[in-house]
């Protein structure tokens, strides 16, 4: 290609500009699915040359990264740059569990008429690595975590609505954090086996196909761990 204006053409420095955006677009998916998965705690700061390090990238990545989850409200830059989680509200959670009770209890049921046989494979496997991973004498809080997000969305996916997924994705990124607080303090509700029976109930709708009653489960889920948290008197009212 011949020059443009003189200026030497070069594929190097092209080639330069993809690898950056390629790598920043890996620290803000990792980023971004540690928040939707419930990884990073309300109000913890993030340390950029910290995240830099474990990923082994350069700062500027990092800073892209956090930019874009700036926009999505899912960090928040302090005065002094700073960058942090933001401390969930009692009413924001209500609200945001109000609009993912309509949302993800449509997808769910939708996916109950739409679930391949794959899907319902793919359900049923992180359906039985979350119960075992649940019932052992010491679960890992981070695994269970994880697993509970891979179910749900497993399920999300199922429903072939790929705008539905990517606003639930939007939901998750900003409740994340406080949507777990029963897997991460290993409450009670661990020893009474309250997500695995929600979850149990919905895989048996999926399989019969049986739309009502597996968003009925989905919402049981989401409203018994909302209860909860808000029963803790862990998020502040302003």
């Amino acid at each position: 290609m011949p020059p443009v204006n003189g200026a030497p053409a070069s594929g190097l420095a092209s080639l330069e500009r993809i690898d950056r955006e390629t790598v920043s677009g890996r620290v803000y998916r990792d980023l971004r699915e540690l928040l939707i998965s419930g990884e990073i705690s309300p109000g913890e700061k993030l340390a950029l040359r910290s995240v830099a390090a474990a990923l082994g990238t350069s700062l500027m990545p990092v800073r892209d990264a956090v930019a874009r989850l700036a926009a999505e409200q899912a960090v928040e830059v302090m005065p002094n740059r700073t960058v942090r989680v933001p401390v969930m509200t009692r009413g924001r959670f209500e609200e945001l569990r109000t609009i993912r009770l309509m949302l993800e209890g449509h997808c769910t049921e939708v996916a109950a008429a739409y679930a391949t046989p794959q899907d319902l494979t793919r359900i049923r496997e992180l359906h039985a690595d979350f119960t075992a991973e649940h019932d052992m004498d010491d679960p890992d809080a981070g695994r269970l975590i994880r697993l509970n997000k891979e179910f749900h969305f497993a399920v999300y996916k199922a429903s072939r609505m790929p705008v539905a997924l990517q606003m639930i994705e939007g939901l998750w990124l900003q409740i994340g954090p406080v949507l777990n607080f029963d897997l991460r303090t290993k409450s009670e509700r661990l020893s009474r086996r309250v997500a695995v029976g929600h979850h149990t109930e919905l895989l048996a709708a999926l399989e019969r196909r049986d739309g009502p009653a597996a968003r009925k489960a989905l919402s049981e889920d989401i409203v018994s761990a909302g209860d909860f948290i808000l029963s803790r008197n862990v998020l502040p009212v302003t």
